[in-house]
């Protein structure tokens, strides 16, 4: 299998995407790593100046885009020709400049959702018309949403779109509870389905990434068989020498159950996929803490408003920086399936019997 992924004027040699891991789980190394051996490597933004070299505990809005140039730049020197981009959640109060901030340090794609990106592109096309721009959907009706804004207002469609599937993608997922693992979802009629729409509608032939659930190479030969161009990948690259997180977030992987997987409510308003083994300890650590809203990150947030539920990015740092115990480990449905501490090299061999000559990576921009 060696199919290529063009999104916008950049290509690599094998059609994966890394997911975006927010709260430093994917950062400068993974995101490098997976650039280069030939995929699209993906800084996520959210909560990325925390345990960071500008953090002071109280400075996050500072941080977070400092912190955030500096991952990219170690992306890149990791892998200097490689395609390697960003992931930001519109649900954050620096979005924005988060966005500008990813495209002055070189990001060559944008991936975002956690909320509609309605107003992407007025951030980056004039400044930054080479930025790959791809939504995150779990329907076709979104796409369409963000296809009719975007033309009307920028005279644009998206690049690509990422259709990600919420009975299996982990982390937060753009759907209400209550229709998540009801079995009623077809994530490959939706990627269908939004293929179509483009096609139809604008004649263009834009590339759908499927997300969720993918874990080997039936995975991802499944996903482009159902007519994905792409899949995008996330769980199956924690457990990687070159993950960012610290080593007991990478054991909790390799020790949870598929029992210990399920979903939980976040302060975002969002349901999310985790690890679910101590969860009711989240909030009693940070009770006994004493914290407080550190970093007003979020625009919706129940623990800033109410005091209910946790402080989520907080919960992340722990277990990124190794306190799984009263931190919050997110992760796919698959998750369980991690059997060992492997490299991206190696997983990039499984899935696509990569060469160690790799092809050229291609990137106008």
């Amino acid at each position: 299998m060696n199919q290529r992924l063009t999104i916008g004027r950049h290509s690599s040699p094998y059609p994966l995407v890394l997911g975006g891991m927010g709260v430093r789980i994917s950062a400068g190394s993974l995101a490098g790593h997976v650039a280069r051996c030939g995929g699209f490597g993906t800084v996520a933004a959210a909560g990325i100046g925390v345990n960071s070299r500008h953090f002071n505990g109280r400075n996050l809005a500072k941080a977070d885009p400092l912190a955030f140039r500096d991952e990219i730049r170690k992306a890149y020197a990791i892998a200097p020709q490689g395609v390697i981009g960003v992931n930001c959640m519109v649900a954050v109060t620096n979005y924005e400049e988060m966005v500008v901030a990813a495209c002055e340090a070189g990001a060559k794609f944008i991936v975002s959702g956690a909320g509609l990106p309605m107003q992407l592109p007025g951030l980056t096309s004039e400044r930054f018309p080479d930025v790959a721009l791809i939504p995150i959907v779990s329907s076709s009706r979104a796409a369409e949403l963000i296809a009719r804004k975007w033309h009307k207002n920028y005279g644009r469609l998206p690049d690509a779109v990422v259709v990600e599937d919420p009975d299996t993608a982990g982390g937060h997922l753009g759907e209400k509870p209550e229709k998540i693992g009801t079995g009623q979802y077809d994530q490959y009629a939706t990627v269908r389905a939004v293929k179509e729409y483009f096609r139809e509608t604008w004649q263009a032939d834009v590339p759908v990434i499927a997300a969720g659930g993918i874990w080997d190479r039936a995975d991802v030969e499944r996903a482009l068989a159902e007519g994905a161009d792409a899949v995008q990948m996330a769980s199956r690259f924690v457990c990687t020498e070159e993950c960012d997180a610290d080593q007991a977030y990478k054991q909790a992987y390799l020790d949870c159950r598929q029992e210990d997987i399920g979903l939980i409510m976040s302060p975002a308003g969002l349901p999310g996929r985790a690890i679910t083994t101590h969860f009711e300890q989240i909030r009693q650590g940070q009770l006994a803490d004493g914290l407080r809203c550190p970093s007003n990150c979020l625009h919706k947030c129940t623990y800033k408003e109410s005091g209910e539920r946790f402080c989520i990015v907080q919960a992340l740092d722990r277990a990124q920086r190794g306190d799984v115990v009263n931190g919050l480990v997110f992760c796919g449905s698959n998750a369980w399936k991690a059997d060992r501490i492997t490299t991206v090299a190696a997983i990039f061999d499984e899935l696509f019997d990569s060469a160690l000559e790799l092809p050229k990576l291609v990137s106008n921009g």
